[in-house]
């Protein structure tokens, strides 16, 4: 969808139920990490681990976004198979149990049957929602940050974002752990700007990416884990432009709201490995916030980010998020490094 057929959409019912969905899920997650065990949480396949919470969080989002928009597809990470298996009995009434304790009476069925709304076919080419129900799942576990990111597109761009970050609330580094009682919720409209408000609150600030000109007073903004961005080419990167200060490493697509809000000027995800692929949901909702905030979001080519296609986005390469004034430098930065790819 073009820009200007976007800005004559109204949104204003799915950005409505859009908040709902992704408050209540951050009060379950919440209310998850405040109490985790050593058995609430598995590890897929891709050796990736999942708890009750991004099983929890994926019902509640994809429940009430249901219950309005019930001709809509959601793209969701997760499925129920494991919680159907009966070995797994135990940790299913786990996730049943934070499920009901914040949607109500629901049978373990209409659970699981929620959680799977998230594994049907999908035209990506038309009108559809992606879920990453708990983005960062290991800053989660070790009490970091952690998001749940929620995003409507349409026509292959995305026209809502919204990004609950239950821990992120001080507008700069660092993080204080085991502070749960704060948290923000980020919302944009294609062409309405972008938001915040407290978690629980109601009063929306609009944000803004900082104006810094001069790359040598930027701060970069980095996954945590070496295993998602290339930590070493970053460093690289950054010498090229004179930056100095010390990499601001928190989990997750809060690292979207730290460039929205002026806390970074750049945020770089770059490939580890090759052939890897990004997928749609790890990014959909924070680029709209991030480019609603003035800033601009790309691969580490230059191309815009293509959703149309399917679950990965496999027309990019790594991710360049910035202020918009230096990603031209950025970009010219990252060619200069291509030698280690």
């Amino acid at each position: 969808m073009k820009l200007e057929t976007c800005q004559i959409m109204n949104y204003e019912l799915e950005k409505k139920i859009a908040i709902e969905a992704v408050s209540k899920a951050s009060q379950l997650c919440i209310s998850v990490q405040k109490s985790l065990a050593k058995d609430d949480s598995i590890d897929k396949s891709d050796k990736s681990p999942v708890t009750i919470a991004d099983f929890g969080s994926q019902a509640v989002v994809n429940y009430i976004l249901n219950k309005s928009f019930k001709e809509d597809i959601f793209v969701g990470e997760e499925d129920s198979a494991y919680l159907r298996d009966s070995e797994n009995s135990l940790l299913k009434s786990k996730v049943c149990e934070k499920v009901k304790i914040t949607l109500g009476d629901l049978t373990d069925e209409e659970i699981l049957n929620s959680i799977d709304l998230g594994n049907v076919e999908c035209d990506f080419s038309g009108r559809y929602w992606t879920l990453d129900p708990i983005d960062g799942t290991k800053g989660f576990l070790r009490g970091d940050q952690y998001a749940i990111a929620l995003a409507l597109v349409v026509n292959g761009e995305v026209v809502l974002g919204v990004l609950g970050c239950p821990n992120l609330k001080s507008p700069l580094p660092p993080f204080e752990k085991g502070d749960l009682n704060t948290g923000c919720i980020f919302t944009a409209v294609r062409g309405e700007g972008a938001y915040v408000f407290p978690l629980g609150g109601f009063e929306a600030s609009p944000v803004r990416v900082d104006t810094i000109s001069e790359a040598e007073n930027t701060v970069f903004c980095e996954s945590v884990e070496s295993a998602h961005t290339a930590h070493g080419r970053s460093a690289e990167i950054a010498k090229i432009l004179g930056v100095t200060a010390e990499p601001y490493r928190i989990d997750s697509q809060c690292k979207y709201g730290a460039v929205a809000r002026g806390d970074a000027s750049i945020y770089l995800r770059l490939p580890v490995k090759k052939g890897y692929q990004e997928k749609i949901w790890d990014h959909a909702a924070g680029s709209i916030i991030v480019e609603e905030a003035g800033g601009k979001v790309t691969d580490i080519t230059g191309n815009p980010l293509d959703f149309s296609i399917g679950r990965e986005l496999i027309k990019n390469k790594g991710i360049v998020a910035s202020n918009g004034i230096l990603h031209d430098k950025i970009l010219e930065a990252i060619k200069q490094t291509e030698h280690e790819k």
